[in-house]
């Protein structure tokens, strides 16, 4: 979705890690712009103004202004890095777009309403995909796509292919990916093992006495039969 937004960025020479200390030091970022048939250039930019448009309700998939020099084009963010303790962003891609062409991109799915599954039936509604991947002119990126669910009854679901698209839109998700269904509520019954160790020893013990037994008559035999015969 294009945003009246724009950021200025400052071209930079040097890169490397002694080079990203010294802008985060002045408050800035290192980034990279690209794309749309032209050199890819080395900026620098204020990451509260990127951390900002990622936080908006497009985030990524906004479409703003990038001004180097004289110069100004439409971007994404289409890649970016964020410190993993104090989650300030370290690092992005920016992309050129050619507002006149297609391009993909992952649009959130959202349901609303409460299943009649679930209210009548005692059904679960579980949410399987919480996106779906479409293509389209920039200009059309919608914000999210909506899914009305509340006629949906126990083992019904609502798929990829019930997203209403429009304009230039087209699904590039399987159009059978479940978005989201009611299922029944799973019961986990713990089975009771049955004792077979305990036994296993008891037939063993049982076992020992009549293998002492049958040796005893054995050492009888033959006594009886080492005496002298009359």
């Amino acid at each position: 979705m294009k945003r009246d937004i724009t950021i200025t960025a400052e071209p930079r020479d040097e890169r490397g890690k002694n080079e990203a200390r010294r802008l985060r030091a002045r408050g800035l970022a290192p980034a990279v712009v690209y794309g749309a048939g032209k050199d890819t250039i080395a900026v620098a930019i204020k990451p509260k103004e990127i951390t900002k448009i990622l936080h908006s309700a497009t985030g990524h998939n906004t479409i703003f202004q990038v001004q180097i020099g004289a110069e100004t084009s439409p971007v994404m963010v289409v890649d970016w890095q964020n410190d993993p303790i104090k989650e300030n962003l370290l690092h992005c891609d920016l992309k050129r777009i050619d507002m006149t062409k297609r391009i993909a991109v992952k649009i959130p799915v959202k349901t609303v309403g409460e299943p009649r599954g679930v209210k009548e039936q005692g059904g679960l509604h579980e949410i399987v995909t919480r996106e779906i991947e479409i293509e389209c002119l920039p200009d059309e990126i919608p914000d999210d796509f909506t899914l009305e669910v509340r006629e949906l009854m126990m083992g019904q679901s609502v798929r990829a292919s019930d997203v209403k698209l429009e304009g230039s839109m087209k699904l590039l998700t399987s159009p059978d990916a479940v978005i989201s269904h009611v299922v029944a509520l799973r019961v986990v019954e713990e089975a009771v093992a049955a004792p077979v160790e305990a036994a296993a020893p008891a037939a063993g013990a049982a076992a020992e006495p009549e293998v002492i037994k049958k040796g005893k008559k054995e050492e009888e035999a033959a006594a009886e039969e080492k005496k002298p015969k009359k």
